[in-house]
């Protein structure tokens, strides 16, 4: 369990490093995301939570 909040505490540290460095470019880049058609967002969330399952499935 330590290691799934470790984790967690990583992916929101570099998470918050964009908007906190460049609040400008983070801002267009959510308005482009945000132009994107649903089904690719649910593709990409799909993705990215297959690989988060795989490397938990690994690591554990």
């Amino acid at each position: 369990m330590d290691l799934f909040w470790a984790s967690l505490a990583l992916v929101l540290l570099l998470e918050g490093i964009g908007p906190l460095l460049f609040p400008k470019q983070w801002q267009g880049y959510l308005r482009r995301l945000s132009a994107e058609p649903i089904s690719s967002l649910r593709q990409v969330g799909a993705v990215l939570c297959g690989g988060a399952l795989l490397i938990y499935l690994f690591l554990a």
